[in-house]
């Protein structure tokens, strides 16, 4: 049941003081999501999956991996090594919070008594002083590899403290959901004993992966205990400190003080969740220094470093933000748990200062660059979010589809945690004014000027813009209710440069109370409707949902001469799977019309957006290009890569110039690649794939290596569609010297299949090892149906290929 004292929205701030108020707080306070249900034509179907799949799933998943025996193990309740990474107990906290949200939802017994034998295992791994890590509590002589060979000793990389901090929501969690006060326990053993390891006159350190800042305070929020927040400020305050004995670089956040930083830089998630920290402590504190440094460092993300889909992380190296307008389209990071963290981080800004810019990136952020993490089966997701796949790019940890689970499994888990607590970013209050920040339909309780008001939403939205809200305070009452205005129903994608529509011009938003027209006050991008309430009183608001061409800012080179859909909240993108097999060739002029389409039957009901494009292709000799022209169908980003793997584009060129004509037919192109060997990260389409290295070392074009296979004997090979005549192949060898561990080979050569047999060719020119270059073998014919290349590697290296040509 959920606890009946006040619970507050959850991964927001909430209000609930066992030792009292605070003396500070956020100004405009979230309304409760256990006080709002969501009965929706979009959203509900995501939350029953959520509590009816990705629940157990992920749960059932931690069980198989190893993540939930780790704590038996370390609580002696049954013997065995550590299995998995040294962070993975944050996993399973992450999936308790969201189970206690669900159980906030909807009583569910059997869900109750499994996590009470969980939360057993969790007390039992706690040794005597609090401290709780699996990876070193199982062998304290060998623990994992990066958790530091004694406690707090490498905290740059341990996650000692991170995965605590998971501990601590989870515990506020579950305590809010019924009342048991079992792992809230263990969360305030462990905070005590962190306490005496850390602080003004012990050690000063910080954590490398920025979490338990947030867990500390909504410990402190349950519990009144003044020590916990303390601690979140400290852990702030001595980042970028140069009286440490060692700081951890911009990656980490730890390159300056907080109150100094003023742009966003480093590992995104660690940045987001840092920033959220920020602005918990600064609500409580009031500390200016915080709210300049927040203010400052927002405004640098919104105006150069956030995709049109609300991802915030560009480069794949470190999962980090890039420099001001690197914004990469295929080689996109943008991890789903940024995307969470990024909705975090907005929400608390718009509490700090009640502007509706903060829920514009939030809401952007949720339809798009989160709701394509998860598949709409639950059960499958994406850790990158790239904005263009070429089917060749195994971007998603080795694939190009959904992945039911990752070694490192922190998406899958965040997913759980954000969606039953939606509701809580639907209201908020602050005195006698209510803001209605989203348009989902269900009923939300809020009090205002005295009484308890029932707002209860009507609406298709996304799909439509027609929203409907029925007024019902318990008393007839004076207040105001602020409806959000999203920025793209009045002509602009977010609040700075970084995206403009082509067309500024937007059709009014209209609103009705009671069926008569009204022109409300406009205050920080919300309209402002104060009057008597009485029970029985409408809203009706009209947003325009007009497609909107959208270009970006001419220093966002990648997207120079190219075009974006959006309609409402909802960006879109063409998908291979409804153009022929193909969506990187597909242009759009300016003059092509679109028009909208309501599709029940796909993708589980959504409007897509039709018209006229241009496709390049080869002619039928390949020795030109021309264009011809074909129905366009685009589908909402967030529904991608449902119905198989495929080309994927969101950016699309206003000139057929800039598209790419599909690879014509080789026998290279048209073969099944394997090996002996290949990198999770890395794909066997590579080898294939026609595009053109710049060099050994292009890191933005798909590669394939056999890493980490190091001085070994290794092979890639073709298989053929029919049998051909060939004397000839081209290979492009990848080398990184300089940054990684792949080098050319020591030597090779080239076989073909005969039979079951793989022989040597005869009368071959020189293998060739040269960098940056193809290395040409031409040989004495064969007939063959299959060819391979086998490499010896250089002692102490791995090696790998950026194309092969065939030749006959």
């Amino acid at each position: 049941m959920v606890h009946t004292m006040v619970v507050m929205a959850v991964l927001l701030p909430g209000s609930l003081f066992l030792g009292g108020a605070p003396e500070r707080d956020y100004p405009i306070q979230p309304v409760p999501f256990t006080d709002v249900r969501i009965q929706d034509g979009f959203w509900t179907p995501r939350q029953e999956t959520n509590s009816t799949v990705t629940v157990p799933y992920c749960f059932k998943k931690c069980e198989e991996t190893g993540r939930i025996t780790n704590f038996a193990k370390a609580g002696k309740l049954m013997e065995g090594p550590f299995e998995g990474i040294f962070f993975n107990d944050s996993d399973v906290y992450k999936v308790i919070e969201g189970a206690a949200y669900t159980l906030m939802l909807a009583p569910d017994p059997k869900l109750d008594a499994y996590l009470d034998d969980l939360i057993a295992k969790i007390t039992a791994a706690q040794e005597p002083d609090g401290y709780l890590y699996t990876s070193r509590t199982i062998d304290p002589e060998h623990p994992q590899p990066g958790s530091g060979k004694e406690r707090w000793s490498n905290l740059a990389s341990s996650h000692e403290l991170y995965n605590i901090g998971h501990l601590y929501e989870a515990a506020v969690a579950h305590y809010l959901a019924t009342g048991k006060t079992s792992l809230l326990d263990v969360a305030k053993k462990s905070a005590d004993f962190v306490d005496t390891v850390f602080g003004p006159n012990a050690k000063h350190d910080v954590p490398g992966h920025q979490e338990i800042e947030i867990g500390l305070v909504r410990l402190y929020r349950v519990t009144g205990e003044v020590r916990y927040l303390n601690l979140a400020k400290f852990f702030l305050d001595q980042r970028g400190q140069p009286s440490r004995p060692k700081l951890y670089g911009p990656y980490q956040q730890d390159h300056l003080p907080v109150i100094e930083q003023r742009e966003a830089v480093g590992h995104s998630v660690r940045a987001g969740y840092m920033y959220s920290g920020m602005a918990d402590v600064a609500s409580l504190t009031g500390d200016e220094a915080y709210l300049r440094a927040l203010d400052a460092i927002w405004e640098d993300v919104v105006s150069k470093k956030i995709y049109i889909t609300g991802g915030t992380a560009a480069k794949r190296e470190g999962e980090a933000f890039g420099a001001a307008y690197e914004l990469p389209n295929k080689e996109a990071y943008n991890e789903t748990c940024a995307a969470i963290a990024n909705v975090y981080w907005n929400a608390r800004m718009f509490l700090l200062h009640g502007d509706s810019k903060y829920v514009d990136v939030l809401e952007r952020t949720l339809y798009n660059g989160f709701l394509a993490g998860v598949s709409m089966s639950g059960d499958r997701y994406f850790y990158p979010n790239p904005l263009e796949c070429d089917n060749a790019f195994a971007f998603n940890h080795g694939t190009l589809c959904r992945n039911p689970w990752f070694d490192c499994s922190c998406c899958p888990v965040n997913v759980v945690r954000i969606i039953p607590a939606l509701s809580g970013y639907v209201y908020a209050v602050r005195d006698d004014s209510v803001y209605v920040n989203l348009f989902i339909g269900g009923e939300g309780k809020v009090k205002a000027a005295g009484t308890d008001v029932t707002l209860t939403q009507s609406t298709q939205y996304p799909w439509d813009g027609a929203v409907d809200i029925a007024v019902a305070p318990g008393k007839a009452a004076e207040f105001a209710l602020l409806l959000r205005v999203p920025c793209w129903a009045t002509g602009s994608p977010m609040a700075s440069d970084l995206y403009r529509y082509v067309d500024a011009a937007s059709a009014p938003v209209t609103f009705a109370v009671n069926g008569a027209a009204v022109t409300p006050e406009m205050n920080k991008g919300y309209a402002v409707l104060r009057r008597a309430w009485k029970a029985g009183d409408t809203v009706h608001v009209e947003f325009p949902m007009a497609i909107r061409r959208v270009l970006s800012n001419d220093k966002v080179t990648t997207n120079a001469g190219r075009v974006a859909l959006e309609r409402g909240p909802l960006v879109y993108c063409i998908e291979g799977v409804d153009h022929g097999g193909h969506a990187l060739n597909v242009a759009l002029t300016d003059d092509a019309g679109l028009s909208v389409e309501k599709r029940g039957d796909l993708l589980g009901g959504v409007t897509v957006l039709r018209g006229k494009a241009l496709a390049k292709e080869h002619t039928a000799d390949g020795k030109a290009e021309t264009t011809k022209e074909i129905e366009l169908t685009a589908v909402p980003y967030y529904a991608w890569a449902h119905r198989g793997e495929g080309e994927m584009e969101v950016w699309l060129p206003r000139d057929a110039a800039l598209a790419t004509a599909p690879a014509l037919p080789t026998i290279a192109g048209t073969s099944k690649v394997s090996a002996s060997h290949v990198n999770g990260a890395d794909s066997l389409r590579a080898v294939n794939d026609q595009i053109e290295p710049k060099n050994s070392n292009d890191q933005g074009i798909p590669r394939f290596t056999w890493w980490d296979h190091r001085g070994k004997r290794e092979w890639v090979q073709y298989e053929f569609k029919e049998t051909k005549k060939v004397s000839r192949v081209d290979v492009y060898w990848f080398d990184d010297t300089g940054a990684g561990q792949c080098r050319v080979p020591q030597t090779w050569r080239v076989l073909y299949r005969v039979g079951e047999e793989w022989k040597p060719v005869e009368k071959a020119s020189e293998y060739g090892v040269a960098r940056d270059a193809y290395n040409a073998v031409t040989f004495a014919g064969v007939e063959t149906n299959g060819l391979r290349v086998e490499v010896e590697l250089q002692p102490e290296f791995s090696g790998g290929v950026l194309e092969w040509r065939v030749g006959e």
